[in-house]
Order: C-alpha cells, then sequence, then structure tokens
C-alpha cells in the first residue's frame, strides 16, 4: 500500500502524540480542590451504561485516524509479470534416401534412429512452430509448420526411406534447403532455423547447395548441418525373394565440406554423428542454441483504497452523534 500525499500522516503522529500527553498528564495532576462527602458516591456500583461510555471517546479516536488516512489517499498497486514467448520457426529436414537404411547404429537404422532422436528434441520444445521436410532425389513438405506437435510425431511416425518409392533415388539437398527456404521466407518470426540431417552428398536435384545456403541466408534462415553414419561405411539390408534378408556392403559418401560451408554461409554450425549417442548430443545442443526467448511485459493496476477508510469514518460519526445523544449523554 503507498501514499499520495504521505504528508498528512504528519497528523497521526501529533494525534498519537496528543493522546499520550493528556493520558500520562491526568495520571500525574493532582485534584487542586477535594470535597468531602462524597466517598459513598465511588462505591456505588457502575451501570453498564457508565462502563461504556469510553466508547464515545474512542470512537472520535477512530474517525479523526481514519479520516487522516483517508487524506493522504492510500492505494495499492498490483503489478503483474506477463511473459510472451517469441516463438522459433523451425524446419527439420531429413534425409530418406536409399543409405539411411543402413544399419551401423545399435538395434535400428540411421532413419529410425533420426527419428526417435527427433521425437526426443520435439519433447524439449513448446512454444515454437514445427516444420517437416523429407529429401531423397528430390524433396516436398511434409507437414507445414505447426504448433500441434502430436500431428509432427504421427507423420514423423509415417517416414520411411523414399516415402515408399514415391521419391526419386540420390540426395537433392540443395533442393531440400530451397524447399524450407520457400515455406519460411513469408514467415514473421524474429529466428528461422533449418536442421538438416543427411549421410550423403549433393548428387541430385536443380539448386546447388552453397547457392541455395546463399538465398536462405538473405532472408536470415539458419541452417544447422548434421552428417550422419560411420566414416568406414555400412552395410544395408537388401531383402531377397530367394535367399532372403542379406547385406550390401556401401561406402558412406558424406560430404562434410559442404554441409559445413552451407552452416557457415548462414551463421550456424555443423555437426558429425556416428551413432544414437552423439547425434542425441547433437540435437541436445542445437536445442540449447536455439532456446525460445521470453518478452517480459509488466502490468501496474492501481486500486484507490479512499472509500475503504472514508466509508466507515463516515459510519462511526454519525454512530457517535447518535450515541451521544440517546444512551451516552451527558448531562451537564
Amino acid at each position: 500500500m503507498q501514499f499520495e500525499s504521505p504528508l498528512f500522516l504528519i497528523l497521526l503522529i501529533i494525534l498519537i502524540l496528543g493522546i499520550l500527553y493528556i493520558a500520562f498528564s491526568k495520571k500525574s495532576k493532582p485534584n487542586a480542590i477535594r470535597f468531602g462527602g462524597l466517598n459513598s458516591f465511588y462505591t456505588l456500583p457502575k451501570t453498564f451504561i457508565s462502563k461504556t461510555l469510553p466508547i464515545l471517546s474512542l470512537t472520535k479516536i477512530s474517525i479523526i485516524i481514519l479520516l487522516i488516512l483517508t487524506l493522504a489517499s492510500p492505494h495499492l498497486l498490483q503489478s503483474q509479470v506477463r511473459r510472451f514467448p517469441e516463438g522459433i520457426d523451425i524446419y527439420l529436414t531429413l534425409d530418406v534416401s536409399d543409405s539411411m537404411r543402413a544399419e551401423d547404429v545399435m538395434d535400428s537404422n540411421r532413419l529410425e534412429t533420426a527419428k526417435s532422436v527427433i521425437r526426443e528434441f520435439l519433447n524439449n520444445r513448446d512454444a515454437d512452430r514445427i516444420g517437416l521436410v523429407v529429401f531423397s532425389g528430390e524433396s516436398f513438405t511434409l507437414c507445414p509448420l505447426t504448433l500441434d506437435y502430436k500431428v509432427v510425431k504421427e507423420l514423423l511416425n509415417d517416414i520411411e526411406v523414399e516415402m515408399g518409392d514415391r521419391l526419386q533415388a540420390g540426395t537433392a539437398i540443395g533442393d531440400a534447403i530451397g524447399t524450407c527456404t520457400n515455406r519460411l521466407q513469408m514467415a514473421d518470426s524474429k529466428s528461422r532455423i533449418v536442421i538438416l540431417l543427411t549421410d550423403g552428398e549433393n548428387n541430385a536435384g536443380s539448386v546447388d547447395p552453397i547457392t541455395a545456403a546463399s538465398v536462405a541466408l538473405s532472408y536470415g534462415i539458419r541452417i544447422y548441418t548434421i552428417g550422419f553414419g560411420r566414416e568406414d561405411g555400412s552395410l544395408i539390408p537388401v531383402e531377397d525373394t530367394t535367399f532372403g534378408k542379406r547385406y550390401e556392403e556401401t561406402r558412406t559418401f558424406l560430404d562434410e565440406d559442404t554441409l559445413m560451408d552451407i552452416s557457415n554461409i548462414t551463421g550456424a554450425r555443423y555437426f558429425r554423428a556416428t551413432d544414437m549417442g552423439s547425434l542425441r548430443q547433437v540435437y541436445s545442443e542445437i536445442d540449447q542454441l536455439e532456446k525460445t526467448k521470453f518478452k517480459a511485459i509488466e502490468y501496474t493496476n492501481q486500486k484507490e483504497l479512499v472509500p475503504f477508510f472514508l466509508l466507515p469514518a463516515t459510519i462511526l460519526f454519525g454512530l457517535e452523534i447518535l450515541l451521544s445523544n440517546t444512551v451516552l449523554r451527558k448531562i451537564p
């Protein structure tokens, strides 16, 4: 509680000092004239009315205190801070080329491992719009930017290599960046990023990755790139109608230089991951680098308290007049 005119509170101090002075003066001041023959009156029992006479004095004091507080104009300041998230627009861009079936990670292939770690990444976001882009020899938007993470996870679960032969073979990194840029260029968020995971090199599509990265930079888009898979090659399962499941050894031609250039051009970073643990660490680090910022706005409401003091003072004043002229009336 604050007072708009706190100088009036000095009157309250003067009032208290005056009451104390009068109280001590009465105790120490001797009687000037002693009357005889009145002792018998002091022994008479006091009536209820006589016992309540001090109420008038207390009422007057209370009225004065309430009026002084009213003059000081008390008010209550109620402050409230509201936080508004300044969300980030993120496109998760996933390579679904045939080499993502390689089983060089524990208990799964590259694609399923990446999907599992991306799901964990989504669990750590709460105010960002997320979109999904998949690519092999061509790219397309699987999910536009949305805050509905449940839908994103459901679509993520349905991702498969080359999307069931709906996409051409190859790895079109430049086209994937171009697709994300087209989607993000009209976004009104202050922070727009792409997290692109691939296990290969750009060997398809119509857009050069470096050119695509330069265009993304012009729109303020940062591209984090992740090279995934073991450097010494991997085994890709092949379904054979005669001999069943078998494996073919292949080499991972990961173009790390290009991936580094893409990230450097856009002001982001390149990461290398060879298994689930390191991939999980990569997404965790990106999560820390791209934390959602919150804008805090403070609201202050002023509530006037004058009526809470003036109204009781008015009621007590009326009560004091009523009592002093009726049951507590003093006869001269």
